[in-house]
């Protein structure tokens, strides 16, 4: 990939991707922006130990934008968006609006002076990933190729985020469709550098860390190694990757990517299997879309390990899942699932599984 690293009015670094032999990117963002001003702040739950961010200034971040002024298109005359060129591959920038910024300022501290609820600045970065210049594009409708340029980008930016002071997790995510609470249509996703290890990664590695212990062997080896041998939930793979509904799936859609060979995080990925990602996670996300014969909103997480810690507990997988149970009927979160945390599906993952085998 040819990578080109520019700067936005504001100071806000941007990255093109590029394939060989694509323009040079010298375009200049012409916007008269006013400096970022993130005041994010993280504070720990007494109850629970879990951070959490703070972050009102991004009440005011765009908000469903006609899609002439769509800020992730390329600018056109008149019309500077986010990104200056005319047109690009794959781009990444920095959030406008971020949930953690670098330059964020403050000390530890705690809520009134009292002790009782740590506080810290909420030190990270937050970057935007663009897809496709393709305002009415998809993920699902990238070539292998495409997709390809988007694990290299997704492997650069974990890497350079892991080397960010203070970050203790990369989490590149895509959230797809209204029903999701996008605000902007546009193909995107986005990385997260935190500031501390996220609750379900905690969890997974307590998890993981007895496993091992007790067995001697990773556990998402052998329940991979499980659900290749059962063939009931699989629904797509590769000679590198299986994707599959969990055993013990929580959303009326959700499928695992999973690569066979364990590995930390994307960046560790070789030549061959960020090849075959591609073609597996296409398989999965077209076969989802079939689904209900309409474009499925769904949310793709990517479970890395931590950057600083615990590495050798960690699994490298993707988890999309997807809150749609019907063409028509969305899965809310009552009380069972965002009161305790118990969650309730109404289907059976051999029967989310059999659907998506169909769907193909």
């Amino acid at each position: 990939m040819k990578r080109t690293v520019r700067h936005l009015a504001d100071g806000r670094e941007i990255i093109y991707f590029d394939q060989p032999g694509a323009p040079d990117r010298v375009a200049e963002d012409t916007r008269d922006l006013p400096p970022v001003s993130a005041a994010s702040e993280i504070r720990r739950d007494p109850l629970t130990g879990e951070w959490v961010a703070m972050a009102a200034h991004r009440q005011t971040r765009t908000y469903k934008p006609p899609a002439d002024l769509c800020p992730l298109c390329p600018s056109k005359p008149g019309k500077p968006s986010e990104i200056p060129e005319s047109d690009y591959d794959v781009v990444v920038f920095e959030n406008r609006f971020p949930s953690f910024a670098e330059d964020v300022v403050g000390a530890p501290s705690t809520v009134d002076g009292l002790g009782l609820v740590p506080t810290r600045p909420g030190r990270g970065r937050c970057e935007v990933v663009c897809f496709t210049s393709d305002h009415d594009g998809a993920f699902s409708r990238l070539s292998s190729k495409q997709v390809r340029a988007v694990v290299d980008a997704w492997a650069d930016r974990t890497a350079a985020l892991s080397e960010v002071p203070g970050v203790e997790q990369v989490f590149p995510f895509e959230n797809r469709g209204e029903e999701i609470g996008v605000t902007l249509s546009h193909p995107h996703g986005q990385i997260y550098g935190y500031p501390f290890v996220t609750p379900k990664t905690e969890r997974m590695l307590d998890v993981a860390r007895a496993y091992q212990a007790e067995h001697g062997r990773p556990v998402l080896g052998d329940v991979l190694a499980a659900e290749q041998k059962s063939g009931a939930r699989v629904v797509a793979s590769g000679e590198h990757w299986t994707a599959y509904v969990p055993p013990a799936a929580r959303w009326p859609v959700e499928v695992h990517v999973v690569p066979h060979r364990q590995v930390a995080d994307i960046p560790e990925l070789t030549d061959a299997e960020r090849d075959d990602f591609a073609d597996v996670y296409l398989d999965v996300l077209r076969r989802c879309d079939a689904l209900y014969d309409r474009p499925l909103p769904y949310i793709a997480a990517w479970h890395q390990a931590p950057v600083r810690r615990d590495r050798e507990l960690g699994w490298l997988h993707l988890e999309l899942f997807s809150v749609l149970r019907a063409k028509d009927k969305l899965k809310y979160l009552a009380g069972s699932e965002s009161g305790m945390a118990v969650w309730i599906n109404d289907a059976t993952p051999e029967q989310i599984a059999e659907r998506l085998r169909a769907a193909g």
